[in-house]
């Protein structure tokens, strides 16, 4: 395949996983402070499905999917700072990622130490730098917080539980499997409650002798929102970072004085907005990744092209951990 083709998969209408087509592209050349990006691995993260449902919407249709990626530099346009052809980077939140062959902005771009893998970094940036600003930044875990973590053993929730239980916190976590119960206990949770066998808040309120927890950190969204606001403590945190469920509906203000709690809607995009920010992110990321302090196990690997098939496990929970979309080996 000529370097300015490429496989890419992309919707021309918003819906289910059908809607995914996989088509032949134009890649381009790199303009001013672009690179050409040949990708060895492609995050799968749920953000996908909201793209692909409609849910966020992407303005203009047919677009390519995928938020995250990493791969080896092909070529270099002007003004793209000290990059070079044969690099190896990786890069989170820029659309366009389901592609072989892609033109993306340098600035995005971090370089991979040897220590990491495309394949991990493909798997690890997105999900870890979420939940880098989440625990580093949105709440600055320390040693004695109580943690409630939804979905516990998905890409997100793995990460927080592995971060935040070495940094001291006693975590918490929800799943709907005892297979994800055990995963999320072996990555360092206290107690994992069976959202669809216990009452999770009641749970919450036992194991912490009814005062509630600290912060939850909540990915999935209508389905845990009530749950997750019960469990906390007088002036406790809810993050609401994902919509895995749906999207939470709006709500009486009025329901934080019970307690006088605090909601954010924190996003990825505002903590990474500013070079600095993304490479003091990326810096700790990879250090934890080193030092065995995060931990991220890739279960599913699918290819480029059945990325119908991967979208299909991930909304029916079928997933664990992280997932990686493989493009086709030259």
């Amino acid at each position: 395949m000529a370097a300015s083709t490429s496989l890419a998969v992309r919707i021309h209408a918003y819906g289910p996983p059908a809607a995914l087509s996989v088509d032949q592209v134009e890649a381009g050349e790199p303009g001013p402070g672009e690179v050409l990006l040949r990708q060895t691995a492609i995050g799968l993260n749920f953000i996908d499905t909201y793209h692909r449902s409609g849910l966020y919407p992407i303005d203009p249709l047919p677009a390519i999917l995928g938020s995250e990626g990493a791969g080896v530099v092909e070529a270099v346009g002007p003004d793209a700072g000290d990059l070079r052809v044969g690099d190896r980077v990786g890069y989170a939140m820029s659309r366009g990622a389901y592609a072989e062959r892609r033109l993306i902005d340098a600035s995005l771009l971090v370089r991979l130490p040897e220590t990491t893998s495309d394949e991990l970094a493909a798997a690890a940036l997105l999900k870890g730098l979420t939940a880098w600003y989440l625990i580093r930044e949105t709440h600055r875990v320390s040693r004695g917080d109580t943690i409630l973590v939804q979905a516990a053993a998905g890409g997100v929730g793995s990460i927080l539980v592995q971060w935040a239980s070495h940094l001291g916190a006693t975590v918490y976590g929800t799943a709907g499997s005892e297979e994800k119960a055990e995963l999320a206990r072996r990555n360092g949770c206290a107690e994992v409650i069976l959202y669809d066998r216990e009452d999770v808040v009641a749970r919450v309120a036992q194991l912490t002798e009814g005062r509630g927890v600290d912060v939850v950190y909540d990915g999935v969204g209508r389905a845990t929102f009530d749950a997750s606001l019960a469990s906390l403590r007088p002036r406790g945190l809810l993050a609401a970072f994902g919509n895995a469920s749906g999207a939470v509906p709006p709500f009486d203000i009025l329901r934080l004085t019970d307690g006088s709690k605090f909601v954010t809607r924190p996003t990825l995009a505002t903590y990474i907005a500013q070079r600095e920010d993304l490479d003091r992110a990326a810096s700790e990321l990879f250090s934890a990744l080193a030092d065995g302090i995060v931990r991220i196990d890739i279960h599913q690997r699918f290819a480029l092209t059945d990325a119908r098939l991967a979208h299909e496990a991930l909304e029916a929970r079928r997933t664990i951990g992280s997932s990686v979309l493989l493009p086709t080996p030259e």
